[in-house]
Parts: structure tokens; sequence; C-alpha cells
């Protein structure tokens, strides 16, 4: 479990099929601190687990899976990566609950420099993760977390607001336009979808969309 609060860069490569090196770009004692063979890791929001531990990074191995449905497999050389270490029990939740279970890609359509902020949208194809972007809610993008300032009704393209120091901290400033970037939907939307269709199939109480909007959650 993560906060979608960065940590630190990193720069990635590819040692084989599988198998990513995942190195400090400067020292970084918060991910490198007490590091443990096993230890989970956000990498561009994807959670990794540390197989190697090396002296300014370590090595991972990635499923299948992963590499289909994220950028690592295929993220330019040049770019650095974002680096999380996983939430420790007692500490503070600056962002919002990130597991690091990558639900599809997104890809920057554009960048706009405000007095105050970074306005920054993206479009996203149709399926695993537009369902879950929703108006004011949480989204998880290369492992930040951020709130949606604007989206489509079906959540094909949104919008978000990015302050300096985030924008200055994290591989944000280094995306280029249709540049692919990971993004995760809240969790607690991800339940709630569950919770509707087993409903819809009787097969526990019957809450629907109409049963949530009834209570408050509309």
């Amino acid at each position: 479990m993560f906060t979608g609060l960065i940590q630190a860069l990193g720069k990635l490569q590819t040692l084989d099929n599988d198998r990513l090196q995942v190195t400090c770009l400067e020292p970084c004692d918060v991910i490198m601190t007490d590091i443990e063979l096993g230890d989970s890791i956000a990498v561009d929001g994807v959670c990794l687990t540390v197989g190697t531990i090396l002296p300014q990074g370590f090595i991972a191995t990635a499923s299948p899976e992963t590499l289909v449905r994220s950028t690592l497999g295929k993220t330019p050389i040049n770019r650095p990566v974002n680096l999380e270490a996983s939430l420790r029990v007692g500490s503070k939740i600056g962002g919002h609950f990130v597991t690091g279970h990558v639900d599809g890609q997104g890809y920057l359509s554009d960048i706009v420099q405000t007095d105050s902020a970074w306005e920054i949208s993206f479009t996203v194809p149709t399926g695993q993760a537009s369902r879950y972007i929703v108006p004011k809610g949480s989204i998880g993008v290369n492992g930040i977390s951020l709130t949606v300032a604007e989206c489509s009704p079906s959540g094909d393209w949104f919008k978000v607001a990015v302050i300096p120091v985030t924008y200055d901290e994290t591989n944000l400033q280094y995306l280029q336009p249709n540049d692919a970037v990971n993004l995760e939907g809240d969790i607690l939307g991800k339940y709630v979808e569950r919770f509707t269709q087993l409903g819809n199939g009787a097969v526990e109480p019957d809450i629907s969309l109409d049963f949530l909007s009834a209570h408050g959650y509309g």
C-alpha cells in the first residue's frame, strides 16, 4: 500500500524480458534505508518486489501482466521514474490509498502553466481505467496522488491541477505530448463497482446504483 506521494526519482533499465533494474538518480535515503528483500516499492505507480538490493537501487521481476498493463516495459530511457516506498503503519497519509495495481494507461494531451499551478490533461482509452475517473475523485498518475479537476462523462479525458512542488519533484516535468502514463483508479470505486455487480446478480443484498444514490453516494 502507498500514498501517492513521490519520494525520489530513479532510472529504469531492462535487464532481460522481465527483470528491471531501478537506480536512484541521487542519494535517496528514504528509499534505501532499511530496504530488505521482498519489500514493495512503487515504480511509476507499479508495485514491484525487491529481488536484489544494489548500493543505490534494486532489481525486481515484473510479471507479463504488469509489463502489458503498465509502461514499465517501454519507458523511455531518458525519462526518470517516480519512486515511493510502501506505507508504514503509523505513517502520515497525505495523498490517498494507492495499491500499486495499475488499471491501464493514459496519454498526455496538454500541459498549460498558470500563475499557481500546471494544468495537465490526459486522454484515456475507453475501458480499463476510464470508468474509475470521476470529477473531484482521486487518481494515481505514474504513482502520483492527484485529484480530477475536470473529466468527460465517459472518463476518456480528464484534467488535473498540479502544484509546483509536485511538478518539480516528479517525472511530470519530463512528459511530452502523447507520452503514456500509468493510471490507477481509487480503490473505493472498484469496490462500489463490484458491489453493484453482485447486487444485480442477486448473489448478495441488492446494492444497486439507485440504492447508493438514495443513501448519499450519488
